[in-house]
């Protein structure tokens, strides 16, 4: 195996059984390439949009007041770091007790939120190694492939991974 780039149009991909004996089978193997690499940017996209799905619905889930516990609404009440104040909204005034909420909060565990976030970094992570042994051929087809790939996969994919900031 040559340790520096070079140009041929044999070189095998991922198996002896996959080595392009043709010109027009290794484009289709650089092509091969370019759409995993932007399958690779999409992995990303998709869980970022997963995580943000999982949280919103840990936002509004529901929890059940349990006997001898004390309800949500008693304990802001006596939390000492909050304090009163009074809410202004087109002329109507309304009492209010504003709660800091914690810094960070780590969601418990749920199998029907982590296993599939593992499935999903599973499959990008088998990804991104196939295109790393790629890239390790040495053959610079296959390395502009991954390159460009992943360029027109940022191009389609990169404005949907952006946090927004709510003003």
């Amino acid at each position: 195996m040559s340790m520096g780039f070079f140009s041929a149009t044999n070189t095998p991909l991922y198996s002896t059984s996959w080595t392009p004996s043709s010109a027009g089978a290794y484009a289709g193997t650089c092509i091969f390439l370019i759409i995993l690499a932007i399958l690779y940017r999409g992995g990303f996209t998709l869980k970022h949009h997963l995580d943000l799905k999982w949280a919103e619905s840990s936002l509004k889930r529901r929890y059940v007041v349990v006997a001898d516990k004390t309800p949500v609404a008693e304990q802001v009440a006596s939390d000492t770091n909050s304090t009163t104040g009074i809410l202004t909204t087109n002329g109507v005034e309304e009492r209010v007790r504003v709660v800091q909420a914690p810094a960070s909060h780590i969601q418990p565990w749920r199998f029907s939120v982590d296993l599939p976030r593992a499935a999903v970094m599973t499959v990008i992570a088998g990804v991104g190694y196939l295109l790393m042994l790629a890239v390790m051929t040495f053959n610079v087809g296959y390395f502009i492939s991954v390159l460009g790939g992943t360029l027109i996969g940022e191009l389609i994919f990169g404005r949907f991974n952006q946090e927004v900031m709510r003003m």
